[in-house]
């Protein structure tokens, strides 16, 4: 199960940590909103360098842990992570990036600093390879998974609580295996799922819901619009990022549609969202062609995300931006943007 290319990765890992590296402390920095994937991931690499390497670690993120899941995940498992607004960066001096890279403008490490390692599943960017240490599988469904195959290549315990966590990242990240994965994140999960806390997991999966995740997600229903195969929804501002790839989710699961995009206001952003049905498509190019210079973003496959900054109390700016946003994108999947129209809804 531990591929030889994890063994190879977890000798020169040892060797730049051991050799190329102080005892001074280490942050370990998820992207901004962290999922599942990145929680998971992030708490594996910690446990790592505490366990093999004997290193002070702070697990840390920027932006909110927003979506009741994710939090639950963070609450049920005990898993130890610190906002960024909390910590001093003079206190670190080494640095690691999970499930995200340099200059992509979903974390919040300092562009003047270069990461001392990098994990991702995502396509490699140019920044990236700059670091002294990468592992980046763009084949991957998880990052959870590069992580949980080093902790086995290196003998370390996989406990209930940490087989947990790298069964759910897996799961969500592939949507049960029904987004790109690859054989790696079947084997660790079929693997760890025997170990993994079954109550925990139901926990997880079915937490109490605020009320207003049920006010974003009756915006957005009622704001659908759709032209042949792309289903798009707008919503105003909502309370977490998160909620805006949960309705892009939702959307795409509606019976012949095979894109869909949604967009929602946090703070001083407009949160963008694609899905895809089409194992073929690149959703990361193409939401980097969506946004160009204006904001940051990318994806890999099937699903893609970024951000634009936005006046704030701006409705009417907001509102030009998503219908420009919108005709763009339906430009770009050769559909006519002046056929978009409301979805209407019957009894077939």
């Amino acid at each position: 199960m531990i591929s030889d290319l994890t063994r190879r990765k977890l000798a020169e890992l040892s060797e730049y940590v051991d050799k190329g590296t102080s005892s001074g402390r280490w942050l370990v920095l998820m992207h901004d909103n962290p999922d599942p994937d990145s929680i998971a991931a992030a708490a594996g690499l910690s446990k790592l360098l505490r366990k093999v390497y004997r290193r002070r670690v702070t697990t840390a993120y920027g932006g909110i842990i927003g979506r009741a899941e994710n939090q639950e995940m963070v609450s049920v498992l005990g898993i130890r992570v610190s906002h960024l607004r909390y910590l001093n960066w003079k206190h670190y001096r080494h640095f690691a990036l999970i499930d995200t890279q340099p200059r992509t403008g979903n974390n919040q490490l300092p562009e003047e600093l270069t990461p001392d390692l990098v994990f991702d599943h995502h396509p490699p960017r140019r920044a990236t390879l700059l670091s002294p240490f990468v592992d980046v599988r763009p084949q991957y469904g998880a990052t959870a998974t590069i992580l949980a195959e080093y902790l086995l290549a290196a003998d370390v315990d996989i406990d209930k609580r940490d087989a947990t966590a790298f069964v759910y990242a897996i799961r969500t990240e592939t949507q049960d295996f029904g987004r790109r994965y690859d054989r790696a994140d079947k084997e660790v999960y079929d693997d760890l799922h025997p170990a993994a806390d079954i109550r925990a997991l139901a926990r997880i999966q079915s937490p109490p819901l605020p009320e207003s995740y049920y006010r974003t997600l009756h915006e957005a229903l009622e704001h659908v619009e759709s032209v042949e195969t792309l289903v798009v929804s707008h919503v105003g501002d909502v309370t977490q990022p998160d909620i805006v790839p949960e309705i892009a989710d939702l959307l795409l699961r509606l019976r012949g549609k095979t894109w869909s995009f949604s967009t929602g206001a946090f703070e001083d952003r407009l949160y963008l969202s694609i899905r895809t049905t089409n194992p073929r498509a690149d959703a990361g190019r193409l939401m980097r062609r969506l946004l160009g210079r204006r904001g940051k973003g990318g994806g890999h496959g099937m699903m893609a995300g970024g951000w634009m900054p936005l006046p704030k109390n701006d409705t009417e700016s907001r509102n030009r931006l998503q219908a420009l946003l919108t005709s763009r994108l339906a430009k770009y999947l050769k559909k006519n943007p002046e056929r978009l129209a409301p979805l209407i809804l019957d009894e077939s």
